[in-house]
């Protein structure tokens, strides 16, 4: 089965693989698509789906399969061509779980769908899977609320992707494709070959550039905290019950995630990876020694409110006032496991039930917000950082190295001011409209 991986590794990578039990023992075929089922690890997978298929969907004989002579990869069906791909994400586990997430749904609904094995996907496949992205039908069989990977009640999908997902979601098929066109295991890239995608992606003509690219990457960030938001979740934390040790221990949790959050611009999968080492004092002052995105080393320097907040959690934790070198305390810890790191989705589950509680709060002075509120994440702190460092007068310079942007575009994009001064100095722009009373009212043609 090619190179070897590691366990840990090999359970992560195996995760987008789907169990399709063939629904009979008998020898006859049976008829309808696979079941959508969800497997951790997998063995003789392309058995599976020929006893149920009459196909082989490994990727063996793939029609887009380069001669092997130029294969630089150690994979051998499609399985192990996609799982390589996604080891080159296996450092950042937030992005990896995003491209685990998109091989799977690829992979399913090339052997369900089209019956096909995904080296031997074509053009026309891939605008067949843009549609099927936009409503994935049989409802019943792909869409579900979410579950856990063991159920029966998983699916790939909850219900159907909206333009940025969309994008999200070809982006990556690209990249991956890309990649192993590079490896010599495809002869070439489909996607590259819709130049242009007249009214697949939002209804009218565009180039497939600008449909694969993020979303993020081209607009101004909007997902942010603003004042009476960031207010409205403050309120919702300092009202939250302490009357007994398991109160206690979640409010201060609490206190601390969003500290760091809003303090230091951390991402989801930062704080699920790092330790209270991460902080560091040198010459007095404190650090923040955090390894990010694209597995980049940064030291960004602590506020001295983020400090406190640092202090007073390791003295809730019952920890030495400062962290040593060895401390491998998590940095948000479980409450039921205190050694044990919790996960990004749980960090945002834990999130969830404050955003609600403070969007109520704002449901009748501020609807709009209420409800964007509703949609908030843990990475929306991260964009109010930003925001707020630019606000409060940093260095434009600084700004971007706090938010580790290796490009100042990127950090251009969580800058508001500019916006809100535009707005507010607009509004000098009036319109009068006379008012006439009601008996020099003129009639509308037509009525009595």
């Amino acid at each position: 089965m090619g190179k070897q991986i590691s366990a840990a590794t090999s359970v992560a990578s195996v995760a987008f693989v789907q169990r399709a039990e063939a629904q009979s023992t008998s020898t006859t075929k049976v008829q309808g698509p696979c079941p959508i089922k969800s497997l951790e690890r997998v063995t003789k997978w392309s058995e599976r789906h020929e006893s149920h298929f009459g196909l082989d969907l490994s990727g063996e004989t793939g029609t887009n399969r380069a001669n092997s002579s130029l294969l630089q990869i150690s994979a051998m069906n499609d399985l192990e061509a996609v799982r390589c791909f996604l080891q080159e994400y296996d450092k950042s586990a937030g992005t990896h779980r995003i491209y685990v997430r998109e091989c799977e749904r690829l992979l399913l609904w090339a052997w369900n769908q089209r019956k096909k094995s995904f080296s031997s996907l074509d053009r026309q496949d891939l605008e067949c899977y843009i549609e099927f992205l936009k409503d994935p039908k049989p409802n019943e069989l792909w869409c579900a609320k979410k579950a856990p990977r063991q159920s029966e009640a998983w699916r790939p999908f909850v219900g159907p992707l909206q333009d940025s997902a969309l994008q999200t979601s070809l982006s990556i098929v690209k990249s991956c494709m890309d990649y192993l066109v590079d490896a010599g295991y495809l002869k070439g890239n489909p996607v590259m070959l819709m130049r242009q995608i007249s009214r697949k992606m939002k209804g009218i003509d565009q180039r497939f550039s600008r449909a694969t690219r993020i979303a993020e990457e081209a607009d101004k960030v909007d997902r942010y905290f603003d004042e009476d938001q960031w207010r409205a979740i403050n309120k919702c934390v300092e009202s939250l019950p302490r009357k007994n040790t398991q109160q206690i221990n979640e409010y201060e949790r609490l206190r601390f995630i969003f500290a760091i959050l809003y303090m230091m611009g951390a991402r989801a999968g930062e704080l699920a990876s790092h330790r209270m080492n991460s902080f560091r004092i040198e010459e007095g002052r404190w650090w923040w020694y955090v390894r990010g995105k694209g597995d980049k080393q940064s030291n960004i320097p602590v506020p001295d409110d983020m400090r406190d907040a640092v202090l007073r959690y390791r003295k809730h934790l019952g920890l030495s006032m400062v962290p040593g070198r060895n401390d491998s305390t998590p940095l948000l810890c479980s409450l039921d496991d205190r050694p044990k790191p919790i996960t990004t989705r749980r960090l945002n589950q834990i999130l969830k039930p404050i955003f609600f509680a403070a969007a109520d709060n704002l449901q009748i002075t501020r609807p709009d917000q209420a409800e964007r509120l509703r949609k908030a994440s843990a990475h929306w702190g991260r964009h109010t950082a930003i925001s707020r460092m630019d606000k409060a007068g940093l260095d434009a310079r600084l700004v971007q190295k706090s938010a580790r942007h290796s490009d100042p575009r990127t950090t251009q994009r969580y800058i508001h001011d500019e916006g809100r001064r535009w707005h507010k100095m607009v509004q000098v722009h009036t319109m009068e409209w006379s008012e006439v009373d009601d008996a020099t009212k003129p009639n509308p043609a037509g009525s009595e």
